[in-house]
């Protein structure tokens, strides 16, 4: 009579979790997680998560980060990955290998990584030799 069916289904989706890493502290390793992360310290290793990582003013990652959404403040070395949106503000400094869905940069930045967007490819057309369009894609 009173049964919960959300009992049976399986539990993939994100924690609710907040992890934080205190400004002053640095972890030197690898991490892994299914929450978010804020991070105002210093991590020099991997960080891998399916949720949001939030880098602020006085963060710094030195290493690789595997995250579905990042917004960066701080500081960045290393290899990126972002599934969906990396948002880099003003203060934002990062260096090394972006591979990520959508970009998006505020004016200030510092982005200086080759990058790669996994986004939908859009076709190219263009007007070849015999005046046909040929399609190509990006």
């Amino acid at each position: 009579m009173f049964s919960n069916k959300d009992k049976s289904k399986p539990t993939s989706e994100v924690s609710k979790e907040q992890n934080r890493i205190s400004a002053g502290t640095i972890i030197t390793g690898d991490i892994q997680a299914k929450g978010g992360f804020r991070i105002e310290g210093t991590l020099k290793g991997t960080l891998k998560t399916a949720g949001k990582v939030v880098i602020s003013k006085g963060g710094f990652i030195n290493g690789s980060l595997n995250c579905q959404n990042a917004d960066f403040e701080g500081k960045f070395s290393g290899k990126l990955s972002v599934v969906e949106t990396l948002t880099l503000r003003a203060t934002a400094v990062i260096e090394g290998e972006v591979i990520a869905g959508k970009l998006a940069i505020e004016p200030g930045a510092a982005f200086n990584a080759s990058c790669e967007m996994k986004g939908a490819i859009k076709s190219l057309k263009k007007e070849g030799e015999n005046g046909k369009r040929e399609e190509k894609s990006a």
